[in-house]
């Protein structure tokens, strides 16, 4: 099974600074050890959310807005995706990522879509199997 971990937390430290160097190293040994089990698909951060465009199409109109879809205090500031046995071993994980630590990570599994369906025009739902289905 697939899932997501949303990260939120703090602003990340000023490139540069010891702050920032312990972020990375943080990261890095908890990135490895994802990849070292098997379970890493990807992992990123994302740009300030001040770099941001939200787009909305109301009566055929495209609206955009620059910055967040939502105003929160914690920065919505990157994603994990991993492929696991199953949600306990997911929150395992979740608790090993470094936001975890000073914000909050979001497990959130993913739908499976029948890709051959989709690619055949039909409408790229969930598989027959349906959301719990693995992967």
């Amino acid at each position: 099974m697939k899932y997501m971990f949303l990260l939120y937390g703090p602003d990340l430290p000023e490139p540069g600074t010891p702050e920032a160097a312990k972020v990375m190293a943080d990261w890095t040994l908890a990135r490895q050890a994802m990849a070292d089990a098997g379970v890493l698909i990807d992992c990123a951060p994302l740009q300030p959310p001040e770099a941001s465009t939200t787009v909305r199409v109301r009566d055929g109109e495209t609206l955009l807005t620059d910055g967040p879809a939502a105003e929160i205090k914690e920065v919505f500031g990157g994603f994990t995706l991993i492929e696991c046995d199953g949600l306990d071993d997911a929150l395992k994980w979740a608790a090993r990522v470094p936001t975890a630590l000073d914000g909050m990570v979001e497990v959130r599994p993913l739908i499976q879509v029948n890709r051959q369906s989709a690619a055949s025009g039909a409408q790229g739902g969930p598989d027959a199997a349906g959301p719990g289905a693995g992967s």
